[in-house]
């Protein structure tokens, strides 16, 4: 029996979510390679090196082991909650006490989406960049708040203008998410901004959220810092880690979060009644991979330089002027005059069958850039230049 007078809708937080920008790019790509085009894949980023060995190998001995086949721990078992410690001060020289505690979560876009949610009330105003990665605008949206954008500009070097920001709107504030290493920009956070966003935040009673996804992917030497390494953070910061890209585990969906016992507390009280913690087995996986010698991650550093820099001479000389980013495996690269980012990156796509993420995909201040990515081998990078070439795109 069919009813047509039947109709179930779905609630207004999910009508009203604009469509997820990376499954619109999914289908146009699926629709150009069905009409025969033969793309190279400089869009998305997901890491396209294996998860070391000794991570899948001490993985397999997890699975094998009964103990790893029921719950998991909510918090994080003993053992990830010590290997977190080590890693937070051997790679960021932060000690985590009674104070400073973390919370294991199912990968660092799933915290990001259940902190907007733990800390968010219906009406609340969350300072959210622009550009931006997606989950930064829904999580606040899903949890019935409002957004107020901070343009990213270039001649700022893509940190936000916290002194733009009306005063009004700053004593409303509930949370501001950073993000650096910065993605989509590539940009990074010097010192003295890091210690004015956690002024700002002290005297305006605001949650200050550090996305750290990009925290190892760094060249020539730079380090970028931790929230937790400049004076008064741990009053008001919660900071997200995951392993997604360092260790060449995006599919595993595992990272953690560190911050002050009570806001961790929060976002505890808010896991236990939507999931069953993060699995013990990719618990494991973590705690092998913080644990490894560092050398696996620098090997993977080296191969994202030696790639920036194929791709930065490339562009180069097909007329981009570029500056050489200090962090991430993206390059943000400005669009030619007269077009926006979704018009050139499918006119790109269509005669060179390059693809890159057209800027608009990160909010409408990326609309005059596209973000190229640095996870396909050199050769295949190689080969994207020649295309362009082919094809006459130009920057002009």
């Amino acid at each position: 029996m069919n009813d047509t007078s039947v109709k179930i809708t779905p609630a207004d937080r999910v009508t009203n979510l604009e469509k997820y920008i990376f499954v619109e790019l999914a289908e146009i790509k699926e629709e150009a390679r069905k009409r025969g085009i033969k793309l190279i894949d400089l869009g998305m980023g997901n890491p396209d090196r294996p998860t070391p060995d000794y991570i899948v190998e001490e993985t397999i001995k997890s699975i094998k082991n009964p103990k790893s086949h029921g719950y998991p721990n909510f918090r994080g078992k003993d053992e990830f909650q010590a290997a977190i410690k080590e890693w937070m001060k051997k790679r960021h020289d932060v000690v985590l006490d009674s104070d400073i505690t973390a919370q294991a979560v199912n990968g660092g876009k799933e915290g990001i989406a259940h902190i907007s949610l733990t800390f968010t009330n219906p009406g609340d105003i969350n300072l959210i960049p622009d550009p931006y990665y997606p989950v930064f605008s829904r999580g606040t949206w899903i949890a019935g708040g409002e957004t107020y954008l901070m343009p990213l500009l270039e001649e700022n070097n893509f940190l936000p203008d916290l002194d733009a920001i009306p005063k009004d709107i700053a004593q409303k504030a509930k949370l501001i998410i950073l993000n650096y290493p910065n993605n989509p920009t590539g940009a990074v956070a010097p010192r003295w901004f890091l210690e004015k966003a956690v002024k700002f935040c002290r005297e305006n009673n605001i949650l200050l959220v550090s996305d750290m996804a990009y925290g190892e992917i760094c060249y020539d030497g730079f380090r970028p810092l931790s929230i937790f390494a400049i004076e008064g953070a741990k009053d008001v910061a919660l900071e997200v880690h995951t392993c997604s890209k360092t260790f060449n585990m995006a599919g595993w969906r595992v990272g953690f979060i560190v911050g002050k016992q009570e806001f961790v507390d929060a976002l505890f009280a808010l896991k236990v009644n939507f999931d069953y913690g993060t699995s013990t087995i990719m618990q494991d996986a973590a705690i092998a991979a913080m644990q490894m010698p560092y050398k696996y991650v620098e090997e993977t550093m080296d191969k994202y330089q030696e790639r920036r820099d194929c791709l930065i001479n490339g562009l180069r000389e097909l007329g981009w002027n570029l500056k050489t980013p200090d962090a991430t495996f993206y390059l943000w690269v400005k669009v030619p005059n007269g077009m926006k980012s979704k018009e050139f990156c499918k006119m790109v796509m269509e005669k060179s069958g390059v693809v890159f993420t057209p800027g608009i995909a990160f909010g409408k201040n990326g609309d005059n850039y596209f973000r190229a990515s640095l996870v396909q081998d050199i050769e295949v990078i190689k080969k994207a230049i020649e295309k362009l070439k082919e094809a006459g795109i130009y920057y002009q």
